[in-house]
């Protein structure tokens, strides 16, 4: 109980031994708790003490890794085809949906063919009648079964040559006679009125087989116009067949079919919808193999080339690496990148890699080169700075580094800079260690002076 005047009076049941007792818990508890002590009292304990962390460590490795280029890109299909009709239509089936595999040739879409119909059928009218025009023509002038062309053998020709070879006959005989009259007027058998009515015969032979040789000529010149016809029918016959030709493809243009075999990634037309020869009836592509385009620095142009092996990792298989190979290097460097573009491809049976999913991929170069390795325990990571850093033990500290980090190597990662080989780094209770704070390595070895007092164990005294 207080007086007035300020002191304590002994209330009722305590003791000297009791007293004794709860100054001397007072005294036993840790510097830092904050019970009972003064500022002064409490500065001095905390001189007298040093607080140390427990920590296991490992030591910073130094191994051999192969020598790659990291690049990134996105996944291409190996081939696509945006597939357009052919002539236009009105689309009356679409059998095929997105996502649905088809094989080259299947039957994507098809289009009113009631029009493709009857242009056919016009066509194959006119080709039937340019046909029987030829037929005709050909049989003016003697051609049958396919026969070759002979104007001798044209029947007009052949008579008017009869002809013109009788009248070279008579003209002989009439020749004949005059000769002979002409010698039996010298003799006097016979009179000179006979021998002029000779030579008149003989004239008019003459004259009648010019007639006919013209006949003859003019004949021949005949057959080869008739023949001159026939050809110009044989054209028009032709021209006839190459419009049933036309009218067939157009025919079987209302059937659209996949150029190649692949997946139907895009089906934008509708039955009914009326589509022209630039629409886009269907998008087909081949996902197996895959094509992976990768944009590289153009410093490393001469180390790429055709065959080396590649591994890539995607955001959806995060643990996962797909292996394949570069199948093409451009020959040319962007001029505004400054960037070699380069191709891999990549076995996909399963169609897990998808054409433009995002892909960072290493391409594994001859040789190797030296890392420094620690365990991924050995690294805390900042999500806030995006940043790494590690503790690496000195003087029985724990000193923080920001590292740079590469690829992981079988349980461990990486150090690209900010811890070298040999140093010893800490690998547990990361979240309790600063820079400068004093280590309690796990083999018991610990440069604090003084009386150590662990964090965990300081926290139990408190709490007690």
């Amino acid at each position: 109980m207080k007086s007035k005047r300020g002191h304590y009076r002994p209330g009722p049941g305590w003791s000297l031994p009791a007293a004794i007792a709860a100054l001397g818990g007072v005294m036993l508890m840790p510097a830092g708790c904050g019970l009972g002590t003064s500022d002064g009292q409490s500065k001095q304990t905390e001189e007298n003490q040093v607080q140390v962390v427990a920590v296991e460590t490992a030591e910073a490795l130094a191994r051999d890794v192969p020598v790659y280029i990291e690049a990134t890109g996105s996944f291409v299909a190996d081939e696509f085809s945006d597939v357009a009709p052919l002539s236009p239509g009105r689309v009356v089936e679409t059998p095929v949906d997105v996502g649905a595999f088809v094989e080259k040739g299947q039957v994507i879409a098809r289009l009113d063919e009631s029009d493709a119909q009857l242009r056919l059928q016009q066509a194959r009218a006119s080709a039937a009648q340019s046909e029987a025009a030829v037929r005709q023509a050909e049989a003016r002038i003697g051609l049958y079964g396919g026969a070759s062309f002979d104007p001798a053998a044209v029947p007009e020709v052949q008579a008017s040559r009869a002809a013109y070879e009788s009248a070279l006959a008579e003209v002989k005989l009439a020749e004949a006679d005059a000769l002979r009259y002409a010698n039996l007027v010298k003799t006097g058998d016979v009179s000179q009125s006979a021998y002029e009515k000779a030579r008149t015969q003989e004239e008019t032979a003459r004259a009648r087989a010019d007639a006919a040789r013209r006949q003859y000529e003019g004949a021949v010149n005949a057959a080869r116009q008739n023949y001159g016809g026939v050809e110009s029918a044989a054209a028009t016959f032709d021209a006839s067949r190459a419009q049933v030709g036309l009218a067939e493809k157009a025919l079987a243009d209302t059937v659209i079919r996949a150029p190649i075999s692949g997946y139907v990634s895009e089906r934008p037309i509708a039955v009914g919808e009326y589509v022209g020869s630039t629409a886009k009836i269907a998008t087909i592509l081949r996902a197996h193999p895959i094509k992976l385009a990768l944009q590289v620095p153009e410093g490393e142009a001469a180390a790429l080339h055709v065959g080396m092996p590649v591994t890539a990792r995607v955001a959806a298989f995060p643990d996962r690496d797909f292996e394949g190979q570069i199948s093409a290097v451009n020959p040319a460097i962007d001029p505004n990148s400054r960037a070699l573009t380069i191709e891999a491809r990549f076995p996909n049976p399963k169609l897990e890699l998808k054409p433009g999913m995002f892909a960072t991929a290493h391409v594994l170069l001859p040789g190797s080169e030296q890392a420094v390795l620690v365990p991924r325990a050995a690294v805390l990571s900042d999500p806030n700075t995006d940043s790494a850093q590690a503790f690496v033990i000195e003087d029985g500290k724990a000193r923080v580094r920001v590292v740079r980090l590469g690829d992981p190597q079988e349980g461990m990662v990486r150090i690209l800079s900010g811890v070298s080989a040999g140093e010893i780094v800490a690998v547990s209770n990361l979240q309790q260690l600063y820079d400068g704070v004093a280590i309690q390595r796990s083999d018991g070895h610990s440069n604090a002076a003084g009386p150590v007092l662990s964090v965990q164990g300081e926290a139990a005294a408190c709490k007690s």
